[in-house]
C-alpha cells in the first residue's frame, strides 16, 4: 500500500503550523540580511543608510525573481506529487534548478547595467551616489546563488519538508550576521571597508546557503531528486515555471517599484525622509515576508489538495491560513503601535526622523491585517491556476492603486498623505479580491 502523503491526511491546522512555520522563519531570515546591514550601517551615518536604504529596490526585485521562480517550482512539485507523477515531479527538479541558475546570470548582468542611472535619478550628493554604487556593485553577485537556494528550498518544501529548507537558511544567515560587523567596522585582523564590507557579508551569506542547499538535494535522502538519467530539457515545465510562479513574482517585485515612487515623492522634502522609508520598509518586510512564509507553507497544501480534487481540504486550509495571517499582522500592528520610538531607535533615528516617523509608523501599520486577507486570496487563486486575478490582487495593492493615493493624498496632506495611502490602498484591494473570491467558483 502506498504510503499517503500528510497533505491529504493530517488534521489542517496542525498541518499549516508544520508545513508554515519553517518558511515562515525562513522569509523572515531572508529579509534580515538587508535589515541586518541598514542596522549596523546606519552607525557609519544617515548617508550610509541612505545609499543601502536606495538600493533596496533593486535588492527586492532581485529576491522577487528568486521567490517567483521557486514558487513555480513548489507549486509543480507538490500538483504532481498529488496526481502521483513521481517521474514528472523529478524533472521539475533539474529544470528548476537549470533555469534559476541561467536567470540569476542574466539578472546580475542587467543590474551591473543600470545600476548608475538607477541611483543616479535619486540623488545629486556625490558622497550618497558613491555609497550606493560601492554596495550594489558587489551585491549584484549575490543573484545566482540566491537564485538557486532558494529553487532548491522551493523544490523541498514542495515534498512537504520545511525543515531542512530551514536550517540551510539559517546557516546563510548567521554567517551574514557575523560578517557584517567584522567587514563593516573591521574588526580583529579583518579590514573596515564600509558598505562594501555589508554587502560582501550578503553575498557570502547567500553562497554558503546554496551549497548546502546542494548538499541536502544531492546527499539527503527527499521524496523527490534530481533527474540525471534520462533527463531531457522540458521548456513546458520552464514556462510552467514562469507562469505560476509570475503572481509571486509581482507581488515581490511589486514592493520594489513601490518602494521607487515613494523615494521619488519623499525626495522631494527631504532625504532623512527617504532614510525613514528605508527603515520602515524592512520593519514592514519583516511583517510581510512574515506572512509570505505562512502563505508558501499553505500553497503546497492547496496545490496539493487542488491537483489531488480534495475541495474540503482545500478550502480549509484557505480558511485557517487566512486566519492565521490576521494573527500574525495583528501582532506587527500592536509592536509598531506601542513601541515606535524604541523601533526607529535601531536605526539611529535623529530628532527630524522621530517627529514624523513615529506618527507615520502607526498610521501604515494598519494596512497589515487588509494584506494579509488580499494575499491570502491571491495565493489560493495561485495555487488553483487562476493566475489573472491572483496577479491583478497583487498588482491592485502595491502599485494600481497605491502610487495613485500616494500622488493624491500628498497634494491635499503633504508627507502625511503618503503614510495614509497604503491604508486607503489595502483596503479597497481587499474588498475587490473578497469580490474576486466571492464570485469565482472553484474547477476541478
Amino acid at each position: 500500500m502506498a504510503e499517503q502523503n500528510k497533505m491529504e491526511t493530517k488534521p489542517m491546522v496542525p498541518l499549516i503550523i508544520s508545513m508554515a512555520v519553517p518558511p515562515l522563519i525562513s522569509m523572515f531570515l531572508q529579509y534580515t540580511y538587508n535589515f541586518v546591514d541598514c542596522m549596523f550601517v546606519s552607525w557609519l551615518g544617515e548617508d550610509a543608510l541612505t545609499a543601502v536604504s536606495l538600493a533596496f529596490p533593486l535588492t527586492t526585485l532581485m529576491l522577487a525573481m528568486s521567490i517567483g521562480l521557486g514558487v513555480g517550482v513548489n507549486v509543480q512539485i507538490a500538483n504532481y506529487l498529488g496526481q502521483k507523477k513521481q517521474d514528472m515531479a523529478d524533472s521539475v527538479v533539474t529544470n528548476g534548478i537549470i533555469l534559476c541558475t541561467v536567470c540569476g546570470i542574466v539578472l546580475t548582468g542587467i543590474v551591473l547595467v543600470i545600476v548608475r542611472p538607477f541611483f543616479a535619478s535619486f540623488t545629486d550628493s556625490a558622497v550618497i551616489f558613491d555609497l550606493s554604487l560601492q554596495y550594489m556593485w558587489i551585491c549584484a553577485f549575490m543573484q545566482v546563488p540566491n537564485m538557486v537556494h532558494i529553487c532548491i528550498q522551493k523544490v523541498i518544501q514542495g515534498t512537504g519538508n520545511m525543515i531542512a529548507p530551514m536550517w540551510f537558511q539559517i546557516a546563510g544567515v548567521l554567517l551574514n550576521f557575523a560578517l557584517d560587523p567584522l567587514l563593516i567596522f573591521g574588526i580583529g585582523p579583518f579590514p573596515e571597508m564600509g558598505v562594501k564590507g555589508a554587502a560582501i557579508s550578503t553575498v557570502a551569506g547567500y553562497t554558503f546557503s546554496m551549497i548546502l542547499a546542494f548538499y541536502v538535494i544531492l546527499f539527503r535522502k527527499q521524496k523527490v531528486k534530481m533527474k540525471v538519467a534520462g533527463f531531457r530539457l522540458d521548456f513546458g515545465i520552464m514556462k510552467a515555471t514562469f507562469v505560476i510562479g509570475f503572481p509571486s513574482f509581482v507581488m515581490n517585485a511589486l514592493g520594489a517599484f513601490m518602494t521607487y515612487f515613494a523615494n521619488l515623492f519623499l525626495v522631494l522634502y527631504s532625504t532623512t525622509a527617504v532614510a525613514f522609508f528605508g527603515a520602515y520598509f524592512k520593519l514592514q518586510q519583516v511583517v510581510i515576508m512574515t506572512l509570505n512564509g505562512l502563505v508558501q507553507g499553505c500553497i503546497p497544501i492547496m496545490s496539493y489538495n487542488f491537483g489531488a480534487k480534495n475541495r474540503q481540504r482545500l478550502e480549509q486550509s484557505f480558511r485557517y491560513g487566512t486566519l492565521i495571517g490576521c494573527l500574525i499582522t495583528g501582532l506587527g500592528i500592536v509592536i509598531l503601535c506601542l513601541f515606535p520610538e524604541q523601533v526607529l531607535r535601531i536605526f539611529q533615528a535623529s530628532e527630524e526622523m522621530m517627529a514624523f516617523g513615529v506618527p507615520a509608523l502607526r498610521i501604515m501599520c494598519v494596512s497589515y491585517v487588509f494584506a494579509a486577507i488580499s494575499t491570502m486570496i491571491a495565493s489560493l487563486m495561485q495555487s488553483t491556476k487562476r493566475v489573472g486575478c491572483s496577479l491583478l490582487i497583487n498588482i491592485l495593492r502595491q502599485l494600481a492603486l497605491l502610487v495613485p493615493a500616494m500622488w493624491a493624498l500628498s497634494k491635499a496632506m503633504g508627507m502625511t498623505g503618503i503614510w495614509w495611502s497604503f491604508i486607503v490602498a489595502e483596503t479597497l484591494t481587499v474588498l475587490i479580491a473578497w469580490f474576486l473570491y466571492k464570485r469565482k467558483e472553484l474547477v476541478f
